[in-house]
């Protein structure tokens, strides 16, 4: 399988690394040519690794992964490029998040999420969100945290689901430690999970944890 993982940063390296270890093919990409973490990255995945401009990324790729901050996805993806984006699986693990006088501050939240918005502005794209509710270590290695914890997934197209839980098993997570909330409005609830999840940070000292729903039997 081709991916394009649009952004070079810390997720979308961790993502597009453990897709080439996978057996993938996998082109990142970043707002101009010659990106230099982009390079480097390119430069230590061998042959399946290679990088380009957000358009060239997107158009190389049969499921496209935006893993920019959940602020500046739209103006990346719209670099990108919409006919490249056309009848693809969008995976989508950005929380729009940035912090102002200090303070953790989510934009948008509650009326409408990232997720929806790359819905509406690409509508032919088949978006999924997941992963936004842990860290990218643990995105691609469930394994660090031991035990029963769950990701979530929510998205208008039954088999875009489908197929990313199956790249989420890939990753190693078991098929019943994916949750399915159904459509895309679900991506409002998960992303303001982020204030938890920056609190239990603090408290706990490193990333590496996650949450677990257990069900009343």
């Amino acid at each position: 399988m081709r991916y394009a993982v649009v952004g070079t940063g810390e997720v979308g390296r961790t993502l597009g690394g453990t897709l080439v270890e996978l057996g993938h093919e996998v082109r990142l990409g970043s707002r101009t040519q010659g990106n230099p973490a982009g390079m480097k990255w390119a430069e230590s995945g061998g042959a399946a690794a290679s990088t380009g401009t957000f358009a060239d990324a997107a158009a190389f790729g049969e499921v496209v992964v935006n893993a920019v901050g959940g602020r500046v996805a739209l103006a990346a993806l719209e670099a990108a490029g919409a006919d490249n984006l056309d009848g693809k699986v969008l995976i989508d693990v950005s929380n729009p998040m940035a912090f102002e006088d200090g303070q953790l501050r989510l934009s948008p939240v509650e009326s409408v999420s990232v997720g929806e918005q790359i819905q509406r502005a690409f509508p032919h794209a088949r978006v999924v969100k997941t992963l936004d509710t842990v860290n990218c270590q643990v995105m691609v290695n469930p394994g660090l945290v031991p035990d029963g914890h769950q990701v979530f997934v929510c998205g208008e197209d039954v088999g875009a689901k489908e197929q990313v839980r199956a790249l989420l098993g890939e990753f190693g997570r078991p098929a019943d430690r994916v949750i399915d909330l159904g459509g895309i409005r679900a991506a409002r609830a998960v992303e303001m999970l982020l204030p938890l999840w920056l609190s239990l940070y603090q408290h706990i000292g490193h990333a590496e944890f996650n949450l677990e729903v257990r069900r009343a039997r």
